[in-house]
């Protein structure tokens, strides 16, 4: 598992490389950025409601957001080895689904980004120039999977808020995190682990979600429907 999880930060950190060598690195977060306004949109229901907002919160900023991760990931390079000691297994396999998630949504948003900045170099980012990207990148499969990795994260998720004494552990970690230089990566244990203890039913928020972005990519990927007339994407 610490391989596997090392494996997808060192994926990233070559995509990152390989996007500033081509010079598309600021669409790509022009790119998420967006993304994260129709996340909030698509999802406005859960995204208001003060039980998911913190959960909604994670998933925009941790997961698929502009943010640099840099100093999370090399955080998590240098402990892995430990935090595989210390921390139960279904922890590890979330931490492994969400960079796992970080990795492949990275890797498609650097297509789409070279879609966009060949086809459209002069114009912001919309829900018209974005779905035309999205269906010549196209690369089904791992849309397919982009989503399985939400559906089991979630099952993950749900199991280790009822660990016992893992939100103990986490808060006992802040000083030595701190001593360490660790604090980022302590600091996105925590959001996680505490966005998603607020919500009890963590399939309540999960399904609703993985049910929306299912009829999007099929939607967006269906040849059959004309974009951009039809295009399912909301205003954002």
């Amino acid at each position: 598992m610490a391989q596997d999880i090392a494996k997808h930060i060192h994926r990233v950190n070559a995509l990152r490389d390989l996007a500033n060598q081509l010079g598309v690195m600021s669409v790509i977060h022009q790119l998420q950025h967006w993304q994260c306004e129709r996340l909030l949109v698509s999802h406005d229901d859960l995204a208001t409601q003060s039980r998911y907002q913190k959960a909604m919160g994670f998933f925009v900023e941790e997961l698929y957001g502009p943010k640099d991760f840099s100093q999370r990931d090399a955080d998590l390079v240098r402990v892995i080895p430990k935090l595989a000691k210390v921390l139960p297994d279904k922890a590890m396999n979330a931490m492994d689904d969400a960079l796992a998630l970080n990795a492949l949504s990275f890797d498609l948003d650097m297509e789409m980004a070279q879609y966009l900045q060949t086809h459209f170099p002069d114009e912001p980012i919309n829900r018209d120039n974005y779905a035309l990207a999205y269906r010549a990148v196209g690369r089904m499969d791992d849309r397919k999977h982009q989503i399985d990795i939400i559906s089991h994260l979630g099952d993950q998720l749900s199991d280790v808020i009822k660990v016992r004494g893992i939100g103990m552990l986490i808060s006992l970690s802040r000083r030595p995190a701190k001593l360490a230089g660790l604090l980022a990566l302590r600091e996105f244990l925590e959001r996680g682990f505490n966005a998603f203890k607020a919500l009890g039913d963590v399939q309540s928020f999960i399904q609703p979600v993985l049910v929306r972005e299912k009829a999007l990519m099929q939607a967006l990927l269906d040849e059959n429907v004309a974009l951009p007339e039809d295009n399912p994407l909301p205003n954002v």
